[in-house]
């Protein structure tokens, strides 16, 4: 009876397919698909984090960087930490304003601004600028010039402001 049927399978062109195999590979990379795009929806809908999403606004992006966390890092990406906006925001200091006493000390201001940080910066600017005008945005800071700016904010010393 066995080799009947596969004789009649073999000549016949109208059966229907009655599986499909996909490989655990196709089925893993759909999955891993379809979640980061609902981490991506998630993270747009969400009201919080604006900070770290003006760094990291695509989370494909995000996840393709190999990342070495460090206090500054952090501090800069998420805007808490020792930056004196954040720690006026929470009434854990008196002032905002930088010891440069040229504004308000925000992440944009220690990157693009404070004096204290210009040797720094000047690093970091030479480097953007053998493929982008200064200034660039924070998202390409931290994607396209990770390596350089996480070398800035390792460099720079958030005991001075």
């Amino acid at each position: 009876m066995a080799d009947q049927l596969a004789k009649e399978a073999a000549g016949s062109r109208n059966i229907e397919e009655c599986y499909a195999r996909k490989p655990k590979s196709a089925v893993l990379s759909d999955l891993s698909e379809q979640s980061v795009e609902q981490w991506q929806t998630e993270w747009e809908r969400s009201t919080k984090g604006a900070i770290t999403k003006s760094f990291f606004p695509r989370i494909a992006d995000r996840l393709k960087l190999k990342i070495s966390v460090t206090p500054n890092f952090t501090a800069i990406v998420t805007g808490h930490g020792n930056i004196k906006t954040y720690l006026y925001k929470y009434k854990i200091i008196d002032s905002p304003v930088c010891s440069c006493d040229e504004g308000e000390q925000s992440v944009d201001h220690i990157i693009y601004e404070c004096k204290l940080f210009k040797q720094e910066r000047t690093k970091l600017k030479a480097m953007v600028e053998r493929t982008e005008k200064w200034p660039v945005s924070r998202d390409k800071l931290s994607i396209q010039f990770y390596r350089h700016f996480k070398e800035f904010t390792d460099n720079i010393s958030m005991d001075k402001v």
